[in-house]
């Protein structure tokens, strides 16, 4: 192998052969660790490539899942003085690394950072690496090694309080923060603070978590908004002081009350504002002028009433940023954190939530009024509820990152309409998805907006004819391939899922998500057991698993053997497992325990009808012994019809939660096992693409007005990005393509198919369009009828990994058309995933980009590459950008 040159930037070192060193992890099994050399590369790329996105995650701190692949190479190149890398190799793949960065501020200290290999986490090598970096360390100046952990790490967190090291680590938080002190003669000094919080945090610790709360528009009387928003607070048991103020009342609700907000005897932190929306911008001048930290509109009457009350929310806005002062709202229902800090429930709803793990946005306050009503009947508990309203300023974006971080918070509810920035969304769930659930509710938005068109055409426009509009009176995001319109309704689940986000299409099964993941664990597979008591239930919910993607697969032989021991001859030791009606609460308990330790099963749904049922209080706490001693696999029930957390089924803080149907017990299992298989799944790495001038593109864009671009300067800006335009062919433009002849498209040999004089493979389009939750996404399918009348399109979120591109061009059902698995030659797959990749760094770097659309692009054979012949873009004008929110 030829070792790849230093780059310009760093001398090329002596590398440390000393270094080289067998090793023995915990198992016995064998290794090699040796300093990183540049021609590792290659496998630096594939060990990252094939991280999951938990390790990501925990490895990161909150990563961007994808990581560059320019990036991931450089790793290969250090000093091994003031930088070193050490890899413990399986074969020739590396299992293990770990790096230290020396401080320049603090030369005797470095920054240490390890990452495992999903399937050696548990062998031992982070307690080997530690060993043999600690030792070069020393040897080159370094006393203390500085490693920053998530607290729920704890594989990381043991490897450093047994590595027989001194180990001093920061207080309590969601960051734990390690000096290992490396040099046993040396007195390790240990850092105890703890990182930093994000600018964003801080924001929002005076909304989240006040010491003091004003209410302004504070009522006397009981049922009307400002008496209940004090009601709540007080009612809520708020830790710090609360000043109602109204200038006509003495007190509110058994509490003094103030005329002004200037007239407090102390700034609060928080500020919900109840008056009319005409009084509301000078009240919020009121607040910044008396030193409030956070500001919550409750009142109506803004964008909802049109052009002009949007432009007066966006001013409260901007003046309430400009004045150091978060802003929810307007037209919201307040905020609720029920963290033993905060124990805030800042709103007038009259169902107050119960503690719990399950955090929510909500962008509709009629709808947050429903949420914490139907929450309370299930005994769903909330850590924290916020109803953002018209979200002028926080958003569900800001929200995400308090939660990421918040150690009460295990499951992340949203409703989703719009982002402000959904590139930004986009980004955070990808971050925070690894490591915590987050489910949001969207009935679609193709079918409210008539944008349901996925092949990325117009309902409006001429075919094949980007500049064709139908006057709307606006923008025409209806018409036009170069302004596609959003994806159909099962292209939306598939963005949401590359994302990593659970998407539910109404609230009762968002809340039935919920139930499950904020008590059992998501199962690590999804080959489920069902136990009942009832033939005819069971079947319903064999049919349910399989329609929500679950298995329900026959029982190992053992676990047979150990059914008709426990359960008699009369019961049925298939899958299901049939009790009968005369089952007892140790049949249920025999039964789940032989299922529960089966290898082939990774998740329980139980079954207890009436009115056959008998001693229902026996048969829940067997079901709750079962969970308790199998905790890796989930256990849900139907039991006696209920929903939610049941009395009978809740021990301390084991929950098996109950759903009134088992179809909504096996959709839910189906939601998690899902979410599962995303979190377990490499991420793949954005590639490094050769070929790609950004300055030359940049420069093309400076001369370009918002709106289409010219054909030339689009020829350009694809070639800037190392993708030629053909000029296409006499006859065979986007006109050929719209009415091909049936069957043209199917890889006949007639010539008649478009781009048959170049290639026998089929043409296809790759379009950009901007999506009101996601941002740009991309869309790939085959021309014709493939797109029109079969919706044989993929869609995928920017920035694509290597991993995306490739299973959006294979997940096509017309796939075999691609691949030779028909008989043909196929067509040239790498040089179309290149392309894919291409288009997605393009509109990455260049937000400006609001819609682009290649079509025809011509198939050829393995080897030929792809042909593009015809490419639109259009730019986007400043004012439709999204906002940083």
């Amino acid at each position: 192998m030829t070792t790849p040159p230093y780059p310009e930037d760093l001398q090329q070192p002596t590398y440390p052969d000393d270094l080289e060193q067998p090793g023995l992890v915990r198992t016995g099994r064998s290794t090699f660790v040796r300093p990183i050399r540049p021609e590792d590369a290659d496998r630096l790329v594939a060990f990252v490539g094939g991280l999951s996105r938990a390790t990501l995650a925990y490895r990161s701190l909150g990563p961007v899942i994808r990581a560059r692949d320019d990036v991931i190479r450089r790793g290969a190149y250090v000093d091994y003085l003031n930088e070193l890398a050490l890899v413990a190799l399986a074969g020739d793949e590396i299992a293990g690394l770990v790096r230290y960065v020396r401080d320049t501020e603090d030369p005797d200290h470095a920054e240490v950072t390890f990452t495992i290999r999903d399937d050696d986490q548990s062998e031992g090598f982070g307690r080997l690496l530690l060993e043999h970096i600690a030792a070069a360390a020393r040897a080159r100046g370094i006393r203390v090694l500085k490693a920053d952990v998530l607290a729920d790490n704890t594989r990381m967190i043991n490897v450093f309080l047994g590595s027989g090291y001194r180990v001093e680590s920061g207080p309590p938080g969601q960051i734990v923060h390690f000096d290992i002190a490396v040099d046993p003669q040396a007195q390790a000094v240990a850092r105890a603070e703890r990182r930093e919080h994000t600018a964003v945090r801080r924001s929002l610790r005076p909304l989240l978590e006040p010491r003091s709360v004003a209410v302004i528009g504070a009522n006397r009387r009981p049922l009307t908004i400002g008496h209940e928003i004090v009601a709540n607070l007080l009612r809520g048991g708020f830790r710090g002081s609360v000043f109602p103020v109204n200038p006509r009342a003495e007190q509110v609700a058994g509490t003094r009350a103030y005329p002004s907000v200037r007239e407090l005897p102390e700034p609060p932190d928080l500020a919900l504002i109840a008056v009319r929306a005409e009084a509301v911008p000078d009240v919020v001048r009121e607040c910044a002028e008396a030193g409030v930290k956070a500001v919550v509109v409750v009142s109506t009457g803004f964008g909802e009433t049109g052009a002009a009350g949007r432009s007066t929310e966006l001013e409260l806005s901007r003046f309430a940023r400009a004045s150091g002062m978060r802003l929810v709202g307007p037209n919201c229902m307040g905020v609720v954190n029920t963290t033993p800090s905060a124990r805030l429930a800042a709103t007038f709803s009259p169902a107050l939530p119960t503690p719990g793990r399950v955090a929510m946005s909500s962008q509709s306050g009629p709808l947050g009024l429903a949420v914490l009503d139907f929450a309370r009947r299930l005994r769903l508990g909330f850590s924290g509820f916020v109803s953002v309203g018209h979200a002028v300023d926080v958003s569900t974006n800001d929200l995400l990152q308090w939660w990421e971080e918040d150690p009460e918070t295990s499951v992340i509810l949203l409703h989703v309409e719009t982002f402000g920035n959904p590139r930004r969304f986009a980004r955070i769930a990808r971050r925070v998805a690894p490591r915590k659930p987050i489910i949001a509710v969207h009935p679609g938005h193709g079918h409210a907006t008539g944008q349901v068109d996925p092949g990325g055409r117009g309902g409006s426009g001429r075919r094949g004819d980007p500049e064709s509009r139908e006057d709307t009176g606006g923008r025409g995001d209806t018409a036009g391939h170069a302004d596609p319109p959003g994806p159909s309704d099962s292209a939306v689940s598939s963005l949401f899922a590359q994302s990593g986000v659970i998407r539910t299409r109404s609230l009762q099964e968002l809340f039935d998500a919920a139930l499950l993941l904020a008590h059992q664990p998501p199962p690590p597979g999804n080959r489920v057991a069902v136990i009942t008591n009832a033939g005819g239930p069971a079947a319903l919910t064999v049919g349910a698993c399989v329609a929500s993607g679950l298995r329900v697969p026959p029982l190992g032989e053992r676990t047979r053997e150990s059914l008709r021991t426990a359960l008699g001859p009369g019961a049925e030791v298939a899958n299901p497992v049939d009790l009968t009606p005369m089952a007892t609460a140790a049949h249920y308990r025999r039964a789940l325990d032989a299922v529960l330790a089966d290898d082939g099963i990774d998740a329980a749904i139980v079954l207890f009808m009436p009115p056959l049922a008998d001693k229902p209080d026996e048969v829940a706490a067997a079901i709750l012994d079962a969970a308790e001693a199998a905790p890796s696999k989930p256990v849900v029930a139907s039991f006696l019809g209920g929903a939610g957390v049941a009395d009978l089924l809740h021990r301390g803080e084991l929950v098996v939660p109950t759903y009134a149907f088992p179809e909504s017990a096996a959709a839910s299992l189906g939601h998690a096992a899902a979410y599962q298989a995303w979190r377990s799944t490499p991420a793949g790495v954005v590639p490094d693409l050769p070929g790609v001038d950004t300055d030359r593109a940049r420069s093309l864009l400076a001369g370009c007005a918002p709106g289409p671009v010219p054909p030339r300067i689009a020829a350009e800006l694809l070639d800037s990005y190392g993708i030629a335009v053909r000029d296409a062919e006499p006859g065979s433009g986007p006109g050929s393509e719209s009415r091909s002849e049936p069957g043209s498209e199917l890889g006949s040999e007639s010539g008649s198919e478009p781009g048959s004089r170049l290639g026998s493979g089929p043409d296809a389009f790759l379009s950009v369009g901007a999506d009101p939750v996601f941002g740009p996404v991309v869309a790939f399918g085959l021309t014709g009828d493939y797109a029109d009348l079969m919706a044989d399109v993929a869609h995928r979120v920017t920035p694509l990994s290597d991993r995306d591109a490739r299973e959006m061009v294979r997940s096509l059902r017309a796939a075999p058309l691609l691949d030779g698995r028909l008989g043909g030659p196929g067509v040239d797959l790498a040089a179309l995933e290149e392309t894919v990749l291409r288009i997605s760094a393009m509109v990455e770097d260049l937000p400006e980009i609001e819609a682009m659309e290649l079509r025809p692009i011509r198939l050829l054979p393995p080897g030929d590459g792809v042909a593009v012949t015809r490419a639109t873009i259009r730019l986007a004008d400043e004012t439709r950008k999204g906002g940083p929110s």
